[in-house]
């Protein structure tokens, strides 16, 4: 006897006919099949059976606190490999709550994959509870926005996401998902992942980039984006170096290039040491891999925009989304094969070369040489922080930052010595710090995790410590208490002098908070209680196993550089 699709719909996950199973569950298998290790959630009855094929998967479920949360974690979760992060929330609010990881996605080329609940198919366009028209939220801010109208192709939604999320520039893909249509009963066959192309330099490309670079007596590499591995970066690092040529990083993206390699000369973006801003006028040959000069490299588009300048763009990206200035030649390739093929040009190294690299080598080990490690006897620093954090931490150490002024003390003097070791916001979201270092001490937990967080970022998102409690992660927060929104109150000072508004702040006991939500929480006032509060926080990470909060009172107005 023929099955009717109400005879399917009415079996329970327990009573299902062979060979068949819920679309929910198929949406869960098939991230399964990806590779997919992690899920940040918010839950909502709308992807109930989603949740429910989750139960029995070998995927962990990370239930957060808020959707702004789960969707910094999925995003940064992405950062941390070339496989998308995933978030899971509810149609409604719980959509536009999970919008401003969208938009760290977008900005930052992350690969990450928002599956959001949607109404059931047959209250759609009756302004049912909760309805809004995800297409038309979602459009604008993400690589493509699907729709599961037919369960059958619930797998195929999948894999059409995975790929759409990490082929070309990486981003954001939306899948919604209505509550009726996932409860069908569909065939449990899955559609296999599907592959993405990396590109590669042809013998044109590399005899181009071989001719200018034999030109160049000052080139400069700039590595960003996270289409990156540990492999590759290892081995563009080895080639610099070989070749006494430096390399800079783009804004937020440190550790490409490890932090003590002669070739690393240093970050570029805002609020940068002046030496590597001078670098982008001063080279003769700029190479990017896995980036393009934009807004923030470029100041603002004002930098790097003479047309006679050299400028070599390597990204997979054929559009060049975001490009600022001239373009001398394009290869179409993601990083790694792009070093694949760079190892095979060897050159022979010029004195100009050596004499370019040592001189900027020089500036950046200076700027980053740490202050002094004695406290002074006045209110805590962030400088006293660093210097005495910073020997403490093992070579794979990781730090994690939102957005503020705060951050520069980690651009300054935080040694990134691995790929991935700086997770940030390039987008200058807020509220970042805290969901991202849970997501790296949960995906790895044998690190040392740090974030820098100002207070009022931390509050953006500071309640998911609720769910690094839960979760088992142990990241070290600190917390610089300048009881204002320091970034913008410089910017104020400078175009409305002596008239603050809108910014200050009134802040509570943060470290009470991290002992309510079930972490080790210290108040730092003076520059003298900075090493024994260092000494407690992880002795509490390392053997109490649980997340530590340091609490930094300090001036206002007092930065990094």
């Amino acid at each position: 006897m023929t099955q009717t699709l109400a005879d399917q719909t009415a079996l329970t996950t327990h009573e299902q006919a062979p060979n068949l199973k819920s679309a929910g569950h198929v949406i869960v298998d098939t991230l399964v099949a990806h590779g997919v290790k992690r899920a940040h959630v918010v839950p909502g009855e709308s992807f109930l059976d989603v949740l429910d094929g989750l139960y029995d998967s070998e995927i962990e479920t990370v239930v957060c606190r808020h959707e702004g949360g789960a969707s910094y974690m999925a995003e940064a979760d992405g950062k941390m490999h070339q496989l998308p992060g995933i978030a899971m929330v509810t149609r409604g609010p719980g959509a536009a709550n999970a919008h401003v990881g969208l938009h760290t996605s977008w900005q930052d080329s992350t690969p990450m994959v928002l599956f959001v609940g949607l109404i059931p198919f047959a209250h759609r366009d009756r302004e049912a509870f909760q309805e809004f028209d995800i297409k038309a939220w979602f459009d604008s801010g993400a690589k493509r926005v699907m729709v599961l109208d037919h369960a059958e192709r619930a797998s195929e939604i999948v894999a059409e996401a995975m790929f759409a999320a990490m082929s070309g520039r990486p981003g954001p893909v939306v899948v919604g998902l209505p509550e009726d249509v996932i409860r069908e009963q569909i065939s449990s066959e899955l559609h296999p992942p599907i592959p993405v192309a990396a590109g590669g330099m042809t013998t044109t490309d590399a005899a181009a980039l071989s001719d200018a670079l034999a030109a160049s007596k000052k080139p400069l590499f700039v590595t960003g984006g996270n289409d990156w591995t540990q492999e590759c970066a290892d081995r563009l690092t080895g080639w610099l170096e070989k070749h006494h040529i430096p390399a800079a990083a783009e804004w937020r993206t440190e550790g490409t290039v490890p932090f003590d390699s002669p070739s690393y000369v240093g970050p570029i973006g805002y609020g940068r040491p002046r030496p590597t801003y001078d670098l982008l006028e001063e080279t003769d040959l700029l190479v990017f891999v896995g980036t393009v000069p934009g807004d923030v490299i470029t100041d603002g588009f004002v930098c790097r925009q003479d047309w006679n300048k050299k400028n070599f763009l390597v990204t997979i990206d054929p559009s060049l989304r975001g490009r600022s200035g001239p373009v001398s030649y394009q290869i179409v390739a993601k990083p790694e094969v792009f070093i694949r093929d760079l190892a095979k040009i060897n050159l022979p190294v010029k004195d100009e070369w050596t004499k370019w690299t040592a001189k900027m080598r020089a500036e950046q080990e200076s700027f980053a040489a740490l202050p002094p490690a004695t406290p002074s006897s006045g209110q805590a620093r962030m400088d006293t922080l660093m210097a005495n954090l910073v020997p403490t931490l093992p070579r794979d150490a990781m730090i994690t930052l939102g957005a503020g002024e705060h951050t520069n003390w980690a651009h300054r003097y935080f040694p990134t010595q691995r790929y991935a070791s700086m997770i940030s916001a390039r987008n200058g979201s807020m509220g970042y710090s805290v969901p991202s270092a849970i997501a790296a001490s949960l995906e790895y937990p044998g690190r040392r995790v740090v974030t820098i967080a100002g207070d009022g970022e931390f509050l953006m998102n500071g309640q998911e410590l609720a769910t690094a409690a839960q979760y088992g992660a142990t990241p070290l927060v600190i917390v610089m208490d300048n009881q204002e929104y320091g970034t913008i109150r410089s910017h104020q000072e400078k175009h409305y002098p002596h008239r603050v508004s809108g910014t200050q702040l009134k802040n509570p006991e943060f470290a009470l908070m991290a002992q309510a939500f079930g972490g080790f929480g210290i108040k730092v006032q003076h520059d003298s209680e900075i090493p024994a509060a260092i000494d407690a926080a992880l002795q509490a990470i390392d053997h109490d196993k649980v997340f530590a909060l340091i609490h930094l009172v300090v001036e206002q107005r007092v930065k990094a550089y």
